[in-house]
């Protein structure tokens, strides 16, 4: 057959019904219906009248007209019909693999002459179905059945399959044979509910040849590889290794039945310091670059490996890093041996990128001439392997306040002087990262003309931390000592004004004249002492009395009081953490604690807001985790008091917990609101800090200990230890009026006169009979002159010559079960820790008034 556009002829198909197989059954069915008329006309001719027959006639004419226009129109289609697209004709006619086109019954309708060399028909009645050729081997039918199944489903599909001998023993091919079939379902655009499929088959035995081929080269390739004298890997764009080969993996130690891709990386590969020189080979965007580096490789067990490497990087057209490839020459292979200088070279390049300090060489100008791993390391981001062979400046990595006092010591390594100061610098970047630098002079530079100096660079930035933490630590315990010691005049002084100003009530009537001064004298007076507690809060000397407590069930019973104080233009939100662990503090002054800090977030929000506290427990390992300085790793509960107000600046947040350091404008703080608070946690065994962004609010987060209860059982020892607690101050109820006199003996002893004169005259007008000492020697001399006809002592703690621990120790030698009460604005602990185990006492807190005192005698005679 000739190609009708008038090139080539291409070969003719071997089956080619194109015309809808219904076509020849419609023409004989036409035909049929022509003859019975004919017949029926014949017989019945007298029985139909002429009229009735001419009409029939004529619309049979009528209707013969129709159908022969119609046919010359291609309105009504008779004869089988081609295809009139030359170009669809050769293409599907000339391919070179086998094509037919079968009906749903598996009849052929179309094979074209490469489907009949491949299976060796010949003429359209050899032509066989993909079914019935294939269905003799088994590798073959269950492809033809998997891709049966796919077509009828109306999804095309492809299926390999091998012979043992060809689909037409007369094409000469020898041995067995590969073959690919293919099919997809048709769907005819003159009759749309005809579906036929279309299978492709070809021959594929030269490409299966030529893809065995290509492995065996390559796996001869990779067993050269694996076994070559040098290691090699490769890497992908984030360091995760993808290959190795058996040389590297025997110097490693590394099990390459195990290995998987992705399971090893480069930095774990890598020893020391080294992967900082691995990161320091970046290529240009779109290019390679290759760098040779000596450096440890780390086996499994841990051992280093010296070898150099051939670190070839790619880089994306975006710049981003591309993969690696690398080859490993171990260098180990010299040591023995007569390369001295190798070997020499070998070492002192492990050497100068393992040392854990990080190294440069500059030039005369400060320009890098080398640099070690650490160094790379140190100032990753600053300076890379590109800007050191560009001549990058040694100006480049410190901070530029401290580039005169560089180039001083650069020209003190310029004149070869040896004693050069060491300059401390920060990070350009990153000024919270502190430096140290040792530049050395190099003697020999005259003659080498290049390095000048080698500089030594040392981090510093824990050493700064941990000295600015030692003086914020030494300015605040000095704070504290001298807090604590004007608390304790200052209770003395207080405590004689309010023993005169009782006095002196004693003898006034509420209606006589003097009498409201002396209350204002004594309302004022407890102000200030008030102000003392908070300076006694922060020396962490202030009188406490812990006890067991649930924080869910503190901040409940506070939340109405909070509320209240915080006004109506802020929101309270609390969110209690789930089984709160106990806590072991104080009540009344962890109460405070809250108070002040929900206090201090409403006065940051003065336009509104919300005031969070949250409680959770929080574990040991998750508080190591935090790396809060200071914060030992330990289970705690963690309360948080956070507002959104305006936050603290950096350069004041250390400042806060200061003594009568404050914010506020004049007259609207002490100062000593966060200074309780800080001295109440840290007296309870708790931390507290801030987080704080300006503008955003603040956070102050407070960890108390996990409380653990200790059984405490009835033994000597538990007995001893009950008694080491002290008595507590008693408090009488106001609803209840107590004798407070008394006929006892009491020896009195204060080193400050006007406490010790007011103690006297009060106890002496409740009947009591007072011995008077100034310190506790003479304490012990008017003892000693009684004969110990003394019912109590009521003794100061810090006392000169001898204070009141040592007296008690002192008197208790020879009168075991005298009655003893101390006397101090300090807590219990700063003194109790002085006394014996088993020592039993009564406590009064400084200040304290005339019924106090009272009350503290009577009750610790009678117990």
């Amino acid at each position: 057959m000739a190609n009708k556009s008038g090139g080539e002829p291409y070969p003719s198909p071997i089956v080619d019904r194109a015309a809808s197989p219904r076509t020849l059954m419609r023409l004989f069915l036409l035909a049929g219906v022509l003859i019975a008329a004919a017949i029926a006309f014949v017989f019945l001719r007298d029985a139909l009248s002429p009229s009735i027959v001419l009409g029939l006639l004529g619309f049979l004419s009528l209707l013969g007209i129709f159908f022969i226009v119609s046919s010359m129109i291609g309105f009504i289609q008779v004869m089988p019909h081609r295809s009139s697209d030359p170009l669809a004709r050769s293409f599907v006619d000339g391919q070179a693999e086998g094509t037919l086109i079968t009906d749903r019954k598996g009849r052929a309708v179309y094979a074209n002459a490469a489907y009949g060399q491949l299976t060796g028909a010949k003429k359209a009645a050899d032509v066989q179905s993909v079914e019935a050729l294939l269905s003799r081997s088994k590798e073959s039918s269950e492809a033809v059945y998997r891709l049966t199944n796919v077509l009828r489903e109306g999804r095309h599909g492809q299926e390999e399959f091998r012979l043992t001998r060809a689909l037409n023993p007369a094409s000469g091919a020898v041995g067995a044979r590969w073959y690919r079939l293919s099919g997809r379902p048709l769907v005819l655009e003159e009759s749309q509910s005809e579906k036929l499929f279309a299978w492709q088959l070809c021959d594929i035995t030269a490409e299966r040849e030529e893809q065995e081929r290509f492995f065996k080269d390559l796996q001869h390739a990779i067993d050269y590889l694996d076994h070559a004298p040098a290691g090699f890997f490769s890497a992908g764009r984030k360091g995760d290794i993808v290959y190795i080969n058996a040389t590297l993996a025997d110097w490693l130690s590394i099990d390459l039945t195990k290995f998987r891709p992705g399971s090893l990386t480069i930095a774990e590969m890598i020893a020391g310091e080294g992967m900082a020189l691995i990161d320091s080979v970046q290529a240009e965007p779109g290019r390679n670059k290759t760098a040779t580096l000596d450096l440890d490789l780390r086996k499994t067990n841990g051992q280093s490996v010296p070898v150099r490497l051939v670190h070839r990087v790619s880089a994306t057209r975006d710049g981003a890093p591309g993969e690696s490839r690398t080859i490993v020459l171990a260098r180990n292979g010299t040591e023995g041996s007569d390369h001295s200088a190798a070997t020499a070279e070998m070492r002192f390049t492990r050497f100068f990128n393992n040392t854990p300090m990080a190294i440069a060489s500059v030039d005369g100008d400060g320009r890098i001439l080398r640099t070690n791993a650490p160094f790379l390391k140190m100032f990753s981001g600053l300076v890379t392997r590109d800007d050191l062979e560009n001549g990058a400046r040694f100006e480049t990595v410190i901070h530029d306040n401290d580039v005169t006092s560089f180039k001083a010591g650069l020209e003190q390594a310029r004149d070869g002087q040896s004693d050069i100061a060491a300059v401390d610098t920060r990070h350009p970047n990153d000024p919270a990262r502190h430096f140290r630098l040792y530049v050395n002079a190099v003697i020999d530079h005259a003659e080498s003309r290049e390095e000048a100096a080698i500089i030594y660079v040392v981090e510093t930035t824990e050493q700064k931390a941990l000295e600015e933490q030692m003086a914020q630590t030494q300015k605040m315990n000095a704070v504290g000592t001298l807090a604590g010691g004007i608390a304790h005049d200052f209770n003395n002084v207080l405590t004689a004004i309010l023993l005169s100003a009782d006095h002196l009530l004693l003898s006034l009537r509420p209606s006589d004249a003097s009498f409201a001064d002396l209350m204002e004298i004594k309302r004022n007076a407890n102000r200030a002492a008030v102000l003392v507690r908070q300076l006694l809060a922060f020396s962490r000397k202030q009188t406490m009395r812990p006890s067991v407590l649930s924080m869910t069930d503190v901040i409940g019973d506070l939340r109405m009081l909070i509320d209240r104080l915080t006004g109506t233009n802020v929101k309270l939100a609390i969110e209690y953490g789930r089984d709160l662990w106990p806590v072991l503090t104080d009540l009344g002054q962890f109460e405070q604690v809250l108070i002040n800090l929900a206090v201090n977030a409403r006065d940051a929000m003065p336009k509104g807001g919300t005031v969070t506290i949250r409680t959770r427990n929080i574990g040991a390992d998750e508080v190591g985790k935090l790396n809060y300085r200071g914060l030992e790793a330990q289970d705690c509960v963690l309360i948080e008091v956070a507002d959104e107000g305006t936050g603290i600046p950096p350069e004041i947040i250390d400042k806060i917990f200061e003594p009568f350091f404050t914010t506020k404008d004049v007259g609207k703080g002490t100062g000593l609101g966060l200074s309780m608070v800080y001295g109440i946690v840290k007296q309870s065994g708790g931390y507290i800090y801030p987080i704080s962004e300006v503008g955003k609010g603040t956070a102050f987060q407070i960890f108390l200990p996990r409380h653990i209860e200790v059984p405490v059982e009835a033994t000597a020892e538990g007995e001893a230890a009950a008694a080491a607690v002290p008595v507590a101050a008693p408090q009488a109820p106001n609803a209840e009026r107590v004798d407070l006199t008394g006929s006892a003996v009491v020896l009195l002893v204060e080193d400050e006169e006007a406490v010790r004169r007011g103690g006297k005259r009060m106890l002496e007008t409740r009947g009591y009979t007072v011995h008077e000492a100034a310190s506790g020697v003479e304490a012990l001399e008017i003892m000693e002159e009684l004969g110990g006809a003394v019912d109590i002592v009521v003794s100061d703690v810090v006392m000169p010559e001898m204070d009141g621990p040592t007296l008690l120790r002192e008197l208790r030698k020879d009168y075991p079960d005298l009655k003893f009460v101390f006397v101090s604005g300090y807590a219990e602990e700063a003194f109790a820790k002085n006394l014996p185990a088993d020592a039993k006492f009564g406590f009064l807190p400084k200040p304290f008034s005339l019924k106090q005192l009272a009350i503290t005698v009577s009750e610790t005679l009678s117990s």
